[in-house]
Parts: structure tokens; C-alpha cells; sequence
């Protein structure tokens, strides 16, 4: 099939840090391409996957107007373009499909945050054609529903060859691990105060917010309590330090404040055979199966309690787990279902995420 992606200009494909949809989209790209599928990438300047990329838009430039010229943009390459494509699959906004919502082409629409419903309702009375709608998690899915419109679940995926699985890490005394975006909601202050009461080691890893507010929280609630010795923090990771900062750890905590729609982070845990503690948030619960790969809970005493259940996972089982239901592999033939169905105009049963 000749398949289109799309994704918003910001980040380029795939990040080289902070970037969980962009990395989805690279990986999802290569294996189609691979599946011998001929893949067209429009993304931001600097993106390369395995197919053809036509960039546009400027990197690391959300405003008004740039999202006003992005479209346009993009509404010029459909007016040339549209026609040679069989399916077009778009990340960034549903705004950007305007140009071929009542066109006789099959169309899937992905999100992976929370969905306003009027979006859907809006589509409709635009004469949305051939459009369905993909969810990272049936949380997420829950919230664009009321707006109608056909819905399927598809979750996140990591490339397991990535992210080796690291065998059997001592549950006991191997650290903890907190990485994500340093934002209030993620939660870190809480992973912090979990290690306090333990004596347990923990390494924060990730990014450091570029809003006032943010920054303010990481000064005043993580920064005085960063010791170098019981808790660390390493910065922004690439793959090839995550993996180790993964790999080694006795389990990656996940505190969020927030209604977290399906991280990308959790696969690439589960692949090194890692496990997760986490708040029961958003779509998160999902991909945690509670006692066999990872413990859900709400507060921060209840996960210091699971902390010292570590040892009854099998990490082996995290890792199968996790190449079952979140590989790349796996994920991409999902997709390519989704296509081949809206392609050919094979009805889609009701589905309920694995």
C-alpha cells in the first residue's frame, strides 16, 4: 500500500530525547516500509525514516501562525499529492485532514492525548468520509467517543531489539528509576519521597521543562533533594542510555498526577524486563498486568509498599510480555489490518483492547 504519515512540525522523527508520538511514528514508519509497504513521512525538518520524507514546517515552532501555515501547507500538497496515496494517517491535528475529508480515501486519525469530542462532531458536519479514529489507549478513546465516529485501540510500541532484555536485575538492591518529563504531573517528587523512605537508591532521568512554572517546581521540589548518592539525577537520555538506566533497575516508577494517556516509556521498560509501579491513571492501568508485570496503586505509601513485592515478578515475563502486546512488530500489524479493512471496505467489529 502507498501510506501516508503525518505529524506535527515541533519535534522531528524520531527525537533524539523528549518525543513519545515521534518516536511511535519512526518506528511505525520503518516497519511498515519494511512489510514492503511504500512509506511517505511529512514531518519536521531533519526527520528520516526508512521511505520518503518531505519535510515542512520549522522545528521547535508552535505558534498561531505557524500552525495557520502549516496547514496551508499541507492543504497545497494534498491539492498535488493527495490522489497518489491509498491511505493517509495522521498524528498531529485533525485540522490538517480538512483538505481531504470528504474524499473518497481511506483516512486514520490518531491521537494520543486527551480528544475533544466536538473535533469528531465538527468532522461529521464537514462530510468526514472513509475516517476512523485510533486511540493509544481505551482511556484516551473514551474521552473522543461522545463526538461519534468509528474508534479502535492501538497501543504504543518500542522495538525490542532496542531495548535487550537485561535478565535478572537484583530486585533488592539494584535502584529505582524515574524517567519521563520533569513536570509536575509526572510525578517525580513522589518517586523521591518513595526512595526516602525506603533507603533506596533512585535515578531520575529526563528533561527539564522549558515553561516558568515547571522549572519552578523542579528548583523548589526536585533540585534540593538531588544528593548524588541515594537520589541522582542524569539529564535528558538517549536510547542507547536508557537502555542501561532501564535495564539496571530493580523497577521504573510511575506516580502520575495526571490522566496519562499510554506512555512510551512502558514498553521500552517491559522490553528490558523491567517492572512498573504505578499510579492508576489514565491509560496506564492497561498496560500493566497488577502482580505479573508491574503493581498499580494510588498513593505514594501504597508504592513503597509494592516496592518490596519486586521480587515476586518474573522479569522474563515482563519482557514476553512485553514483545507480545507492544513490539513494534506487533503494533505495525495492527495498523496494517487497520488499513487493509479501511481499504477495502470491510466492516470493523467492536474491538476491546488486549
Amino acid at each position: 500500500m502507498r501510506v501516508l504519515l503525518i505529524m506535527d512540525p515541533f519535534i522531528r522523527v524520531p527525537p533524539q530525547h523528549y518525543g513519545g508520538i515521534e518516536r511511535v511514528i519512526a518506528d511505525l514508519a520503518d516497519g511498515l516500509a519494511a512489510a514492503g509497504h511504500d512509506v511517505t513521512l511529512w514531518a519536521a525538518p531533519g526527520s528520516r525514516v526508512n521511505g520518503q520524507v518531505d519535510p515542512y514546517g520549522h522545528e521547535g515552532e508552535w505558534t498561531r501562525w505557524s500552525n495557520i501555515r502549516n496547514m496551508a501547507a499541507l492543504a497545497g500538497r494534498f491539492l498535488s499529492q493527495g490522489a497518489r496515496f491509498d491511505v493517509v494517517h495522521n498524528f498531529g491535528r485533525l485540522a490538517y485532514l480538512a483538505p481531504v475529508l470528504a474524499r473518497d480515501l481511506p483516512k486514520v486519525q490518531t491521537y494520543m492525548r486527551t480528544v475533544n469530542p466536538a473535533n469528531m462532531t465538527t468532522a461529521r458536519r464537514l462530510g468526514a468520509r472513509r475516517l476512523h479514529y485510533t486511540a493509544v489507549s481505551a482511556a484516551i478513546r473514551d474521552t473522543g467517543r461522545p463526538g461519534g465516529g468509528d474508534w479502535s485501540v492501538i497501543y504504543n510500541c518500542a522495538v525490542p531489539s532496542r531495548y535487550p532484555f537485561a535478565g535478572d536485575t537484583d530486585a533488592r538492591t539494584a535502584p529505582l528509576v524515574f524517567l519521563g518529563r520533569l513536570d509536575k504531573i509526572k510525578g517525580a517528587h513522589h518517586a523521591i519521597a518513595v526512595a526516602r523512605r525506603l533507603q533506596r537508591r533512585l535515578v531520575i532521568a529526563g528533561s527539564i521543562s522549558p515553561y516558568a512554572h515547571e522549572q519552578e517546581y523542579f528548583d523548589r521540589d526536585i533540585k534540593p533533594q538531588i544528593d548524588g548518592s541515594l537520589i541522582s539525577y542524569i539529564g535528558a537520555v538517549d536510547d542507547r542510555q536508557k537502555r542501561a538506566v532501564l535495564g539496571g533497575a530493580a523497577a521504573m516508577l510511575m506516580p502520575i498526577e495526571w490522566e496519562e494517556p499510554f506512555p512510551v516509556v512502558l514498553p521500552e521498560a517491559m522490553l528490558c524486563g523491567t517492572p512498573l509501579i504505578a499510579f492508576r491513571r489514565g491509560g496506564v492501568p492497561e498496560g500493566i498486568d497488577h502482580g505479573r508485570t508491574g503493581f498499580l496503586c494510588d498513593t505514594a505509601d501504597e508504592m513503597a509498599a509494592l516496592v518490596r513485592r519486586l521480587p515476586e515478578i518474573d522479569r522474563a515475563v515482563v519482557r514476553r510480555e512485553a514483545e507480545r502486546r507492544f513490539s513494534d512488530t506487533a503494533v505495525v500489524a495492527e495498523y496494517e489490518r487497520l488499513y487493509e479493512r479501511l481499504a477495502h471496505r470491510i466492516p470493523l467489529a467492536a474491538e476491546s483492547p488486549a
